[in-house]
C-alpha cells in the first residue's frame, strides 16, 4: 500500500480489518467454544438452521458488529444491517418482508443485525417481534446498556442475551500487529515501534475500533513524516510521538507494571488521606486517562475508606463500595464519574485510622504469642460434655440487663485491660469515643 492510498480517505482501517470468519476474532473466547450459539449459528454444514436470535451486550469496540458480520460470512447467510439510530418501523417491516421472499423463493436464512437496539422505542421493538418469533429472520442486536432494562421482555425472553467482556491488552496488541502486515490493513507500509504498539495498546482501553484508528492515524503521520524528510526508499517506523500528533492527546508516561503505576496511585491515596480533593481528582484523571484498570481504583477507594476515614465516616465505605459496583455494572468511560464522586467523598470526610491501627495492633499481638485462653464462661457450651469441662460457666446474657451491657470479661486474662482500638476525637467516632468510655466503665464493674 502506498503513502497516497493510505491518506486518500478510504474505508477505515477498522472496517477494512473486520474478521471474515469467527477464526479470526480476537478476544470473546468465552463466547467461542465449541457447540456455542455463535458458533452454530456461523457453521455452514450445521445440520439443523440454529436460528437462534441472540442480543450481544457489552462495551464499544468489543466486536458486537464483528461478530454479527462473521457469523454471516461463515454461514453464507444473507446479512441485512440496520442502525437503531436512523432506522424505523417501516425499514424493519420491509427487512421482515424481503426475508421472506428470500426463504419462500431462495430457501435463503436472513441474518437482521440491529445497532444500538437499546435506542429503538418500545413500539419499534414491538416490530421485530413478529420476524424473531416466526423465525423469518434471526436477529442479532447489539447494545451497550443493560437489556434488562432497555429491551422489552418478550423480546429478551425470545433470544439469548450474551454478555461481550473488554478486550485484553494481549487481544489489542494481537489486532494492531495483524492491522501493521495484513493486506487488508496497512500491508506493511509502516512498521511500529515498541513504545507505539504499547501507547496504542493503552489509549485504546480494551476498544479495538480505538485502537485501530489510531494506528491508521498515527501511520498516516509517520507516511507524512517520511514524505517531508524525502526519503520514500525505507520504510517508516511509527513512533509514540506519531501516536501522541495523531490522536490529539499526549501520552501519560505511565506504565501498569512500574514505577509509574505504583507512584501516581500512591500519590492518589496520599491525596485523599491528606483531604485534598483537587490533588486526589489530578491524580485519578492521570490514571484514567492512562488507560489504568478502573477495578484496580476502585479497589483502592474501598481500601482507603476502611483504613484512612473508618470510623469517623461509616458512610464512606459503603459511598467506596457503590463506586466499585457502579463501574463493574455500567463500564468506562462513564465509570469515571462514580469513581469521582467517590474520591471527592472520601477526600472532604473525616478521617480516623483507629480500626486500622486496632486490629494490627491485635494481630501483632497474636503473632508474638499474646493471646492466652478464651475464658471458660466464653466457651461453646452446646457439645456433649462441655459443660462438664466448665464451658459457658458464668456466662452472663447482656440481653437480660435494662441497657444490654454487664459487667463482665471477654479478653483472656493475660490481656486484661488491652486496649487496641482507640477512637479519635474526629467525625463520627466524637461520639464514639464517648459511648466507648461509658462502655468500658461498666465493662470493668467501675
Amino acid at each position: 500500500m502506498t503513502s497516497a492510498a493510505l491518506l486518500s480517505g478510504q474505508t477505515p482501517l477498522a472496517v477494512r480489518m473486520r474478521p471474515v470468519s469467527l477464526d479470526e476474532v480476537a478476544g470473546q473466547k468465552h463466547l467461542l467454544r465449541a457447540g456455542s450459539p455463535i458458533v452454530a449459528l456461523a457453521d455452514p454444514d450445521a445440520t439443523s438452521p440454529g436460528a437462534v436470535s441472540i442480543i450481544l451486550w457489552g462495551p464499544p469496540g468489543t466486536g458486537k458488529t464483528t461478530l454479527a458480520q462473521a457469523i454471516a460470512r461463515s454461514s453464507g447467510r444473507r446479512f441485512v444491517e440496520l442502525s437503531a439510530i436512523t432506522a424505523g418501523v417501516k425499514d424493519v417491516r420491509e427487512v421482515m418482508q424481503e426475508a421472506i421472499t428470500q426463504r419462500d423463493l431462495y430457501g435463503q436464512t436472513t441474518i437482521l443485525f440491529l445497532d444500538e437496539i437499546h435506542r429503538f422505542t418500545k413500539a419499534q421493538q414491538d416490530a421485530l417481534l413478529p420476524g424473531v418469533e416466526n423465525g423469518w429472520v434471526i436477529l442479532i442486536a447489539a447494545t451497550t446498556e443493560n437489556p434488562s432494562f432497555s429491551v422489552i421482555s418478550p423480546l429478551l425472553s425470545r433470544s439469548l442475551l450474551l454478555t461481550l467482556q473488554p478486550l485484553t491488552d494481549d487481544d489489542i496488541g494481537l489486532l494492531v500487529d495483524r492491522a501493521v502486515t495484513d493486506a487488508r490493513g496497512l500491508n506493511g507500509a509502516v512498521t511500529l515501534a515498541d513504545d507505539a504498539r504499547a501507547a496504542l495498546i493503552r489509549l485504546a482501553s480494551g476498544d479495538a475500533r480505538r485502537a485501530l484508528t489510531g494506528l491508521e492515524a498515527a501511520a498516516a503521520v509517520a507516511l507524512s513524516r517520511s514524505g517531508d524528510d524525502g526519503d520514500e526508499s525505507t520504510v517508516p517506523s511509527a513512533t509514540a510521538d506519531d501516536v501522541a500528533q495523531a490522536v490529539d492527546k499526549a501520552l501519560l508516561r505511565y506504565d501498569r507494571q512500574g514505577d509509574e503505576h505504583y507512584d501516581v496511585i500512591s500519590a492518589f491515596i496520599k491525596s485523599i488521606r491528606g483531604s485534598d480533593p483537587d490533588a486526589a481528582l489530578h491524580y485519578l484523571a492521570r490514571m484514567i486517562e492512562a488507560g489504568e484498570d478502573p477495578r484496580f481504583i476502585a479497589r483502592r477507594l474501598v481500601i482507603s475508606a476502611s483504613e484512612d476515614v473508618g470510623l469517623a465516616d461509616p458512610q464512606a465505605l459503603s459511598i467506596a463500595v457503590a463506586a466499585a459496583d457502579a463501574v463493574a455494572f455500567i463500564g468506562m468511560p462513564e465509570g469515571r464519574i462514580p469513581l469521582a464522586e467517590a474520591t471527592v467523598y472520601l477526600a472532604t470526610t473525616a478521617k480516623s485510622n483507629a480500626a486500622y491501627v486496632g486490629i494490627d495492633a491485635a494481630i501483632a499481638d497474636i503473632r508474638s504469642g499474646g493471646f492466652g485462653r478464651v475464658p471458660l464462661h466464653l466457651r461453646d457450651a452446646h457439645y456433649p460434655g462441655a459443660k462438664r469441662l466448665g464451658h459457658g460457666r458464668g456466662y452472663v446474657y447482656p440481653h437480660d440487663s435494662e441497657f444490654g451491657i454487664l459487667p463482665q470479661q471477654y479478653l483472656p486474662d493475660e490481656l486484661q485491660g488491652k486496649r487496641y482500638y482507640e477512637p479519635k476525637n474526629l467525625g463520627a467516632e466524637r461520639d464514639i469515643s464517648a459511648r466507648l468510655e461509658r462502655i468500658r466503665r461498666i465493662l470493668d464493674g467501675r
